[in-house]
């Protein structure tokens, strides 16, 4: 198996300081060769310049700013221009398909956060022998620097990254040949119903709170918002004080991910513990979190109807703090890992199937908590109901498959 390890890096002030610009000058790289594409295509016949010919030109470009660009690996910066390249591939595969094309754009020093090595031992080395009780990571131009590694890793590092989030820099390893830690048979299938009220349900009937860490911190971030957006548009970005509003933002929200992740990560692996299969929907997040299209008012041609934006833009607002998207990657991941099973099911009418009669109505559905079925009478929790529905779908298509 492919797996990536994420691990926080605990650099000094001069290796910090060195990180920083080493993502200053790939950024600077990737501008260039962006700028010299838009250019030859604009200017040259429409000539598009690939990834071979702007990696053959590294060699002189190193040489000619051997401070900024020379001193850092080669084929890091061979994989920056391949992110580049990538962004235009897909960039073309968008114009053909005859979606919103979205040209690749100029990155600003603050948002690009990542630097990758394609080889470990080229112009990188990860060493996870003990330095001091902790194992290092060794970056050409930056040093050695600590890593807080809270579990080990196994396989073959291929490919290191060096990420920014915020204030803090992680090391992001991929390796291959994981083994498979498989846990033993527990005899237990499980449908989850995901929801706002309840973070899940699961078809036992057992209730897991939704944590709301967004909404725990409204008031706070509400308020660093407001003081960031008091500084004028001419300033901004050229103050101590504006920068510091900025990083206190990006603080509040990292926080947030973080305390996400970890609860994605604890409930998943207590799901995976003790199943061998679980049943979930299959989830379009991104269509369901949609805005809804504008209704034009046929009798005033400028005017527009009511079309619940508001009232939608708070369960949008629920349903990305719930970060359901995130929580069955993982799944799906701590599944594969543990050798158990992970089954996605069709979504539709779930809540509103009644599974002893199998009746399907709207009007079933009676509140957002309530399920009572109008044809058999049968009354439950509507998110019990859907998981149950889940759980016997998951069972149809295992034995379909069988």
């Amino acid at each position: 198996m492919i797996r990536a390890y994420k691990f926080l890096l605990r650099p000094t002030a001069r290796q910090r300081s060195a990180l920083g610009e080493m993502l200053r000058d790939h950024c600077s790289l990737y501008n260039g060769a962006l700028q010299e594409r838009r250019d030859a295509y604009r200017h040259t016949s429409k000539t598009s310049v690939r990834y071979g010919d702007q990696s053959a030109q590294l060699k002189e470009i190193r040489a000619f700013d051997p401070e900024r660009q020379g001193r850092w690996s080669f084929s890091s910066q061979q994989a920056t221009l391949r992110r580049l390249d990538k962004a235009f591939q897909a960039f073309f595969h968008r114009v053909k398909a005859g979606q919103t094309p979205g040209y690749p754009r100029f990155k600003g020093v603050g948002h690009f956060d990542t630097v990758t090595f394609p080889k470990d031992g080229d112009g990188c080395r990860w060493d996870s022998t003990p330095h001091d009780t902790q194992p290092r990571v060794r970056l050409q131009g930056v040093g050695h620097i600590r890593v807080h590694q809270h579990r080990p890793v196994q396989g073959r590092v291929k490919t290191i990254s060096v990420k920014r989030e915020g204030n803090r820099w992680y090391i992001v390893l991929s390796c291959d040949n994981v083994p498979v830690g498989e846990l033993p048979p527990t005899g237990a299938i499980v449908g989850i119903d995901m929801g706002v009220a309840h973070f899940l349900t699961t078809s036992n009937g057992e209730h897991l709170a939704s944590p709301r860490f967004l909404q725990a911190m409204a008031d706070e971030l509400a308020e660093a918002q407001r003081h960031l957006a008091t500084f004028p548009k001419r300033t901004r970005q050229r103050t101590k004080r504006h920068r510091a509003a900025a990083r206190k933002v990006a603080k509040l929200y990292g926080k947030i991910r973080r305390q996400r992740a970890d609860f994605h990560h604890k409930a998943a692996r207590a799901l995976v513990t003790g199943h061998d299969v679980i049943a979930h929907e299959r989830l379009n997040t991104a269509g369901m979190t949609k805005s809804p299209a504008p209704k034009a008012d046929p009798e005033q041609p400028s005017s527009f109807l009511p079309n619940g934006a508001a009232a939608k833009a708070g369960l949008n607002r629920s349903i990305l703090d719930a970060g359901w998207a995130q929580f069955l990657g993982i799944l799906a991941n701590k599944a594969e890992s543990a050798g158990r099973l992970v089954v996605p099911v069709d979504a539709r009418n779930t809540s509103r199937t009644c599974p002893d009669c199998g009746h399907v109505a709207k009007e079933n559905r009676a509140t957002q908590a309530k399920f009572e079925c109008t044809a058999c009478g049968f009354a439950a929790n509507a998110d019990h109901i859907g998981a149950m529905n889940v759980l016997n779908r998951a069972g149809l298509a295992l034995c379909a498959a069988a």
